[in-house]
């Protein structure tokens, strides 16, 4: 079984770290996650039983350099269902023992054994099952289905005990199994698709050979298909994909029933909205069967072999707008790490295309230059409308001055019906404005504005107005892009309107890379701001006249913005 998610390789001290990168060299994807104040790594985490558990609830394959009795004991309150476990392995901080603990069914000893000759160290495998056979029955490979995990492992253990087997079907890959065979066996491996009768003694795996096709979706979409299966004594186990004409690419209910089905949705052009059209469509060859519809309007098509579903149609497109946050890992949200390792394309600005990382082999980057945003918007959804998974990505949070408006303002200009049938997402992120605040306390407690002083897609004088409005209002202020090289003087400008309504004392916060390397932060007031203090790179919080400092024990300040407020007279 492949590995599809990237692991998390959990560290809890320096002393494992080379041995970490060893390993997360062989996962694209893949990070370090380190116990915070004992070593860096990618992600930070403070508990280790709480982290681990995380992880797993998340399906996230779990690497551990610990004793194999601490990940035992952090996950136990966790263990029930076997079937649906991540792989979790426990190695030795320099690399010297590599012991799968959970996820036999999940490709737990695959990852044992490539492991294990990275590191130059025989994995520690004790499944029975495998170590006699060479493989796990269990747990087939990509494009077959065990049909009962409890009948499985009955008919492992009379194998085990000394009884024989024959195979029934097609499938190449267990003449690699060193089974022990007999032509006239009682116990036979059944690989078919259709449905297991309850025979005791055969072990059932389905090859995904079947398509279901609709013309137009329908209440109960998923239930008609498994009717229409049960009519003809198949197993949905065996079921590949739903395929759907394109023109109904946007409904719901495909998508809805797809998910029920636990198959991928694809889709075919073609004039009449029909199965039989949909399957005619397909253009399979002569050994596929086509079943005629049913009365629920679904139509079956079943192979000898298993389907690839990617050859199957093509998928409905989707762009994903994401924010990267600041730039540090660990502040990188789980939706925004969920749809980039989804993602077949990462489009956006070199830098923040390079931040995003790491990629899987398959991923492929397209980076341009800042000023290209409608280009790039254009790009992703011209991507995207072909079926691929498209990221396009802003640092801190892509509908604070980025991506997301481009991307909407091009959708808009387009009336390319392609573009308009993209699944669009935008998933926000960690802004610059907020993760500054956080560093120093709660400078946006109350009432606050976000203000961009560039004038390259607005004019200066509208700038102007919405400065001197929003400093009397006594908003707490957020400005970005406040100095360039092309804008020298705008900044003084800006400051001198801030300043002819707030007092000199107001505190000012200047936050530059936030949550970067070379981070710094400094705290001022009004009126000792100077222009030379600030580049583009930096955050700039001007506090309302509320705004206040308090010491910390570190000999800092914190800052912040009461929640209540009291207009002076």
């Amino acid at each position: 079984m492949a590995i599809v998610t990237p692991p998390a390789i959990v560290i809890l001290g320096r002393g494992a770290l080379a041995t970490a990168r060893r390993v997360q060299a062989l996962y694209a994807g893949a990070q370090v996650h380190a116990l915070q104040g004992r070593v860096e790594g990618d992600v930070a985490f403070s508990e280790l039983g709480v982290h681990l558990r995380a992880c797993y609830a998340r399906g996230t394959p779990i690497v551990a350099l610990c004793a194999a009795g601490i990940v035992i004991r952090c996950l136990a309150p966790l263990l029930a269902n076997k079937g649906a476990e991540p792989p979790v392995l426990a190695l030795a901080e320099d690399g010297s023992a590599v012991v799968p603990l959970l996820g036999g069914l999940t490709g737990v000893n695959v990852m044992a054994r490539e492991i294990g000759a990275a590191l130059a160290v025989a994995p520690a495998i004790t499944t029975s099952g495998e170590l006699r056979f060479g493989a796990c029955l269990l747990d087939p490979p990509e494009g077959y289905a065990l049909a009962s995990l409890a009948q499985g492992k009955r008919f492992v253990s009379d194998l085990l005990a000394g009884a024989t087997t024959r195979i029934d079907g097609h499938a190449p890959w267990l003449e690699a199994v060193d089974l022990p065979r007999d032509a006239h066996a009682r116990h036979a491996i059944r690989v078919s698709a259709q449905a297991w009768n309850g025979n005791p003694d055969d072990l059932v795996i389905h090859p995904r050979s079947i398509v279901a096709a609709v013309g137009a979706p329908c209440e109960a979409l998923a239930q008609s298909v498994h009717r229409a299966l049960a009519a003809r004594g198949l197993a949905p186990l065996a079921l590949a994909a739903l395929i759907a004409p394109a023109s109904q690419m946007c409904d719901g209910a495909l998508a809805q029933a797809a998910t029920e089905l636990d198959v991928p949705l694809r889709f075919v052009d073609t004039a009449t909205p029909t199965p039989e059209a949909v399957l005619s469509a397909l253009a399979f060859g002569a050994d596929v069967e086509s079943y005629a519809q049913n009365e629920g309007g679904i139509g079956l098509a079943c192979a000898r072999a298993p389907l690839d579903p990617l050859a199957l149609g093509r998928a409905r497109g989707k762009l994903t707008v994401l924010g990267l946050g600041p730039g540090r890992a660990d502040l990188l949200t789980p939706a925004a790490r969920a749809a980039l390792d989804d993602a077949t394309d990462i489009v956006g600005y070199a830098t923040y295309v390079d931040m995003a990382g790491p990629f899987r082999a398959d991923q492929q980057r397209h980076a341009t230059d800042n000023r290209e945003e409608l280009q790039r918007a254009r790009h992703a959804f011209a991507m995207a409308s072909e079926g691929r998974r498209v990221a396009v990505v802003s640092s801190g949070d892509p509908g604070v001055f980025a991506m997301a408006a481009a991307v909407l303002e091009a959708l808009e200009g387009s009336d390319d019906a392609h573009w308009h049938a993209v699944e669009l997402a935008i998933v926000p992120g960690v802004c610059a404005a907020l993760a500054t605040a956080a560093r120093v306390g709660a400078p946006l407690g109350h009432d606050f504005c976000m203000l961009s002083l560039s004038d390259n897609l607005k004019p200066w004088t509208v700038i102007e107005k919405r400065l001197l409005h929003a400093a009397q209002a006594d908003l707490v202020m957020a400005f970005y892009n406040p100095v360039s090289r092309a804008r020298p003087w705008q900044l003084d400008r800006a400051l001198e309107i801030v300043r002819s309504v707030r007092a000199p004392q107001t505190r000012v916060v200047l936050g530059r890379d936030v949550g970067r390397p070379g981070e710094t932060l400094r705290a001022t007031t009004l009126g000792a701001l100077r222009s030379a203090d600030v580049d583009m790179r930096t955050m700039v919080i001007v506090g309302s006249s509320a705004t206040r400092g308090i010491a910390r024990g570190d000999a800092g300040e914190w800052i912040y913005t009461p929640r209540w407020y009291r207009e002076e007279t």
